[in-house]
């Protein structure tokens, strides 16, 4: 079994680094907060005072971490970064939503030190993460990625290889947009309904019943009416990934007024002081009698 440094130990990566070390792997952790790397320590798991001592020795080394500066830090500081401490034809993963470009350019950094290199962001949150359900879109060598699934597959339930290098963040941007898309637009709708007299629950329960209504719309408006915005994708979170879509298309020349206007709502919420609340949480720019619950 492949030693493993796993990187970053929020939310989402200290459910995928104890379903590895469940899995039969020996881990090595490192976190930004020493603190959050205790539970894990508690069970047995190493930790590592930098990410390059943590990678130092391993045969690969994943990262979950919150935006493209976290991981630029962790895998590129020359001091304590990660890829100081890889042995050359030693694998380095990214799990973390990051732009296409930071993607491409820390592929570019591995490969001058002699490493593999894949992204590989997720589909799914802290209960798909928790369950190992989690869906990897990968971008990179296909040799690489067969090499890479068995790891992953620890920690999740498919891996799907988009493309190149930072096909599989690009993938990762467009699925966030759609689900996005669809929470915005229920938050409007639900306001809407209020608006013109309807009662919200019973107008989200037509709705769903519909073929037009996703399952993750459906999941989304149900949190809605029972106030829950326990973070489970924060806003802040999803506003900085539509600002990463957003420079996407500025670079492709592609128009995207819907992402637009999403990131919009997105940025008013954060504005609001909803930022660290569930994407569902945007429904209180809508809904007066939600807002005055927060």
């Amino acid at each position: 079994m492949p030693n493993i440094a796993f990187l970053g130990l929020g939310a989402m990566g200290s459910r995928m680094a104890a379903n590895l070390a469940k899995a039969g792997h020996a881990v090595t952790v490192w976190n930004r907060d020493p603190a959050k790397a205790m539970p894990l320590a508690a069970s047995g798991l190493a930790v590592a005072a930098t990410p390059r001592a943590a990678a130092t020795g391993a045969d690969c080394a994943i990262a979950m971490l919150r935006d493209d500066a976290a991981a630029k830090t962790v895998w590129s500081d020359p001091a304590t970064g990660a890829f100081a401490g890889m042995a050359r034809g030693s694998l380095a993963i990214d799990c973390s939503t990051l732009s296409v470009g930071a993607m491409r350019d820390l592929a570019g950094e591995a490969a001058r030190a002699g490493l593999e290199f894949l992204d590989a962001p997720v589909a799914g949150s802290r209960p798909q993460a928790e369950a190992g359900q989690l869906i990897f879109f990968v971008g990179g060598d296909a040799a690489c990625v067969a090499r890479a699934e068995p790891v992953l597959k620890a920690t999740g339930s498919a891996v799907h290889h988009a493309g190149p290098v930072g096909s599989g963040a690009a993938v990762k941007l467009l699925v966030n947009a759609l689900f996005g898309l669809q929470v915005a637009a229920f938050g409007e709708l639900i306001g809407l309904a209020e608006a013109m007299g309807l009662d919200a629950a019973r107008t989200v329960a037509l709705v769903a019943a519909t073929p037009v209504c996703s399952p993750a719309a459906k999941g989304a408006a149900a949190s809605m009416l029972a106030r829950n915005f326990a973070p489970q994708f924060p806003i802040d979170l999803a506003a900085k990934d539509f600002a990463y879509l957003l420079g996407e298309a500025a670079r492709a020349g592609a128009a995207v007024p819907l992402a637009t206007a999403t990131a919009r709502v997105l940025a008013d919420a954060v504005a609001q002081g909803f930022g660290g609340d569930n994407i569902t949480g945007v429904v209180q720019l809508s809904c007066g009698a939600f807002g005055s619950a927060h």
